[in-house]
């Protein structure tokens, strides 16, 4: 099979974790970059990685990566590409983003522009028609620069990865799906421990963990750009792909994972979102403030998003809060904590040093993933 070149974009700071999913899934990493990683594949590899990585934004095809430094130079370049191979006669095509980072190339409008054209040009010749019905299957295309080396790329995925399918209802600041997992993943937490989120609002922290409990692929339920590519991706590659994930599931597993929130609506919230994922029963939420936060049970987890103070109105009422944090948490027998927020005095005001801090970028917004790993649970006896 044609080994083919896939970029998979991610958070920044979490490509750590994401090369880790790729490697797990079989494949030979090429490049770490800061927000994406190159890995090599065949189409099956377009089908899996669409459907089982958790932390990848999207799986992008690699058509070209060179420099230009001038809108003629990109123009030949592109059009040296095998457009043919890859975008059928009836296909529908066009640069649904550029962006361009310390380059001469920096207008997106004009890169796109070129690069549509040049690719017009090459299929004409290919085709031997002077006109384009682009009534078929969509191939949208990505270009990006960075210090004059561009990359252009096919969009195999469509929808970005973070839209499962289950978060049909949702709280005004919701942490994404693909960040969420990866969070969780940069912990050492497993399915055998507790977990809970007391900011859970519409259940994104407890339903990833669900679904990483129980190895459910987070692409099970939706669809694909690739998919109508028939002209050179097999049906048969995705069915194969979802025949692994539905094959691996292990949902009659017991967990203990759960989620408070002080709005009665985001519970309610929380469990739709929970059952629309097939995790429901997995995951106990429940109507609390964190003022009541508590847990028999020793060894667990808090993972958890508080609120971060960006509106104005919230940021008298952190101070107080992050006290709040900081006094159930420490009440917690043996328990280690991860909060992800971009408040910069929480340690301060939690009265507690992390052991680690990681920096992570959710969206624009600079946060700070702290991590205060409580004691490791004494070995289990043969």
């Amino acid at each position: 099979m044609q080994e083919l070149r896939l970029i998979a974009p991610c958070h920044f700071g979490v490509e750590a974790v994401l090369k880790r999913e790729i490697q797990d899934l079989g494949y030979e990493i090429e490049k770490v970059e800061d927000g994406r990683i190159t890995f090599l594949g065949d189409v099956d590899a377009i089908c899996r990685a669409n459907v089982f990585l958790r932390t990848a934004e999207r799986i992008l095809l690699q058509v070209g990566r060179f420099r230009a430094t001038s809108f003629e130079e990109l123009f030949d370049r592109v059009k040296e590409l095998d457009w043919a191979t890859l975008i059928p006669e009836n296909g529908k095509f066009w640069v649904k983003k550029a962006s361009s980072v310390k380059s001469k190339l920096f207008s997106p409008s004009d890169i796109q522009s070129i690069v549509k054209k040049a690719i017009v040009e090459k299929l004409k010749e290919a085709y031997d028609v002077s006109w384009f019905q682009e009534d078929g299957a969509e191939y949208p295309i990505r270009v990006f620069f960075y210090k004059d080396e561009a990359v252009v790329a096919l969009d195999t995925t469509g929808e970005s990865l973070h839209k499962r399918g289950y978060r049909k209802y949702t709280s005004k600041a919701p942490i994404s799906e693909t960040l969420a997992a990866a969070l969780i993943l940069l912990t050492p937490w497993r399915k055998e421990r507790i977990l809970v989120d007391p900011f859970c609002g519409c259940g994104t922290f407890p339903i990833e963990a669900a679904m990483i409990a129980a190895n459910i692929a987070p692409g099970m339920n939706r669809e694909f750009t690739a998919e109508l590519w028939t002209n050179f991706i097999d049906k048969k590659c995705w069915y194969a792909a979802m025949d692994e994930a539905f094959d691996g599931v292990q949902d009659e597993i017991e967990v203990d994972i759960q989620g408070y929130d002080i709005d009665d609506e985001m519970i309610s919230y929380a469990r739709k979102n929970a059952e629309l994922a097939g995790v429901d029963h997995l995951i106990h939420f429940q109507t609390r403030p964190v003022e009541q936060l508590s847990h028999p049970k020793k060894y667990g987890f808090l993972i958890t998003n508080p609120p971060y103070g960006e509106r104005l109105e919230e940021k008298n009422a952190l101070k107080g809060l992050y006290h709040v944090i900081g006094e159930r948490y420490k009440a917690l027998d043996s328990w280690s904590a991860f909060i992800i927020t971009s408040y910069e005095d929480a340690e301060k005001d939690m009265g507690l040093k992390a052991t680690k801090n990681r920096k992570i970028y959710n969206g624009m917004i600079k946060t700070y993933f702290y991590q205060f790993m409580g004691p490791k649970p004494p070995r289990k006896k043969d």
